[in-house]
């Protein structure tokens, strides 16, 4: 059996109350898919900055991944 190994990277910065979050997705052959996400904390939210870490990063791997589905879909030259 062969087996492969792609790296996710996950980058966090907070502004405030806005997360943001890049996932980008490196394989070994040297493609790339970066996948965006964001969350914002409402004044009612408790302040709690992992909250915003992991919406973020959530909606940035779920934007990675229909990203992904869509190269996949690609038809093949």
């Amino acid at each position: 059996m062969r087996t492969k190994q792609w790296t996710v990277r996950i980058h966090l910065a907070e502004h405030g109350d806005d997360t943001s979050a890049r996932a980008v997705l490196l394989t070994r052959g040297g493609g790339r898919v970066d996948g965006l996400g964001r969350a914002h904390r409402a004044a009612a939210d408790p302040p709690l900055p992992e909250r915003g870490d992991d919406l973020a990063a959530s909606r940035a791997l779920a934007d990675l991944a229909g990203k992904l589905n869509a190269v996949a879909r690609l038809p093949t030259p």
